[in-house]
């Protein structure tokens, strides 16, 4: 971690944040630079590359979600990892809904933070996705990320695909939240508390409900994980 050298963009207006998560970033041997305001953040965010951009919700000029959603039209691989009210869910979901690759909710610990930061940074350089699969007469694809049955179609985030195609590669056997932590989201330390696991099944079922109808896709095994329904 000490020679990454990673580039991040923080966006953040408190100042006792900003500046403590710039100090903890560089002390980690990152790059890192701040903006305490929306506007000037997206401004910086579009007009230079970052590896990972850490982006606040409630922001002066133009709030967190604004911001997602732009950086993710003109550079739609961008790790973005947001910074969300503690027990937030409605944040959470809207975060994702906007293109954030991960969250964290204030207040939390250097290690928690860290761990993310890492995790993101992995997985925005190494895709699991990459190429067409078909489930139950749905083809999901990779490259436009769409999926798409008959004459209907739905958008796809790269996450959605990325677990799609680690399900698909394991359809013999139960995934566990801690493989998906491990395999798909690129975590080091799978045991840390969090629900993004559980949000982006949600979306994806909804997603695959419109294709698919009442017929479950990907199963929960109560205790175990998560599996494929796929018909013999």
């Amino acid at each position: 971690m000490k020679n990454s050298k990673a580039d991040i963009l923080v966006i953040e207006d408190d100042p006792a944040i900003l500046n403590g998560l710039l100090d903890v970033l560089v002390f980690n041997g990152f790059q890192a630079q701040g903006a305490d305001d929306g506007g000037l953040g997206l401004k910086k965010a579009l007009e230079n590359s970052f590896d990972l951009i850490i982006l606040d919700i409630m922001l002066p000029t133009l709030d967190g979600f604004s911001i997602c959603r732009k950086i993710r039209e003109k550079k739609p691989a961008q790790g973005i990892l947001m910074l969300t009210a503690k027990g937030s869910e409605n944040d959470i979901i809207t975060g994702f809904q906007a293109g954030a690759d991960d969250y964290v909710s204030k207040p939390f610990s250097l290690r928690e933070l860290m761990v993310r930061v890492e995790a993101v940074l992995r997985r925005t350089g190494k895709r699991l996705g990459d190429e067409k699969i078909n489930l139950e007469g749905i083809c999901f694809d990779s490259k436009t990320l769409t999926a798409s049955k008959h004459d209907q179609s739905v958008e796809l985030t790269r996450r959605e695909m990325d677990m799609i195609s680690y399900f698909f590669r394991n359809q013999d056997r139960i995934v566990s939240k801690k493989e998906l932590l491990t395999d798909v989201w690129g975590y080091a330390d799978a045991d840390i508390e969090t629900r993004t696991i559980d949000i982006h099944i949600l979306k994806l079922r909804k997603k695959i409900a419109e294709l698919a109808g009442e017929t479950p896709v990907i199963l929960t095994i109560r205790g175990q994980g998560y599996r494929l329904n796929i018909e013999e």
